[in-house]
């Protein structure tokens, strides 16, 4: 009994982690030490987005980094850069071919329909820059895609989800 509620509990935590509406990717340079890595700084150049959403992600990302022991300092050890974009995206869906046909013989008659639907949304991304001070190199990246950005409501709720996301392969789990 005890084995079989494991296994439910497992299938049910992959199932949920996997339902995820965002692509997220990150990329580091292997010979950073994340490890020293202690303070940080935020650079909003390149946010270009309404002050509303900025002020989500700076603040998502703020409690991110705090999260993983990051301070904010004006000396950093590393400058976060913050960049966000989106692109319009358009969906073509052919849907269910139907009709009627008949016929006697070698000759026939019929008709038939095909229905195709389009969609058109706004869809954004937000890429996170860590730079070394130090060295003036980039040493960890992280991009989310798929934030709707033509609805307010679903802003708020994904741009929390899709930091923490992004976020989540920080520090890299470096393979030896």
């Amino acid at each position: 009994m005890k084995k079989k509620y494991l296994v439910f509990l497992l299938a049910a935590t992959l199932g949920l982690t996997s339902c995820s509406p965002f692509q997220v990717k990150s990329d580091y340079a292997e010979t950073a030490n994340f490890n020293n890595y202690k303070t940080y700084k935020l650079r909003i150049d390149d946010l270009n987005l309404n002050d509303i959403d900025k002020d989500r992600v700076l603040n998502e990302v703020s409690k991110q980094l705090q999260m993983k022991g990051l301070r904010v300092s004006d000396a950093p050890d590393l400058i976060v850069n913050l960049k966000a974009n989106h692109k319009q995206v358009k969906d073509i869906v052919e849907g269910n071919r139907y009709g009627m046909y008949g016929g006697f013989g070698y000759g026939g008659f019929g008709f038939g329909v095909n229905r195709t639907f389009s969609r058109n949304y706004n869809q954004g991304s937000l890429m996170i820059d860590l730079i070394d001070t130090q060295t003036q190199k980039l040493v960890w990246q992280g991009v989310g895609t798929g934030i709707s950005v033509d609805s307010p409501k679903s802003k708020q709720t994904q741009i929390p989800e899709i930091v923490a996301e992004i976020m989540a392969n920080y520090p890299p789990n470096k393979k030896k």
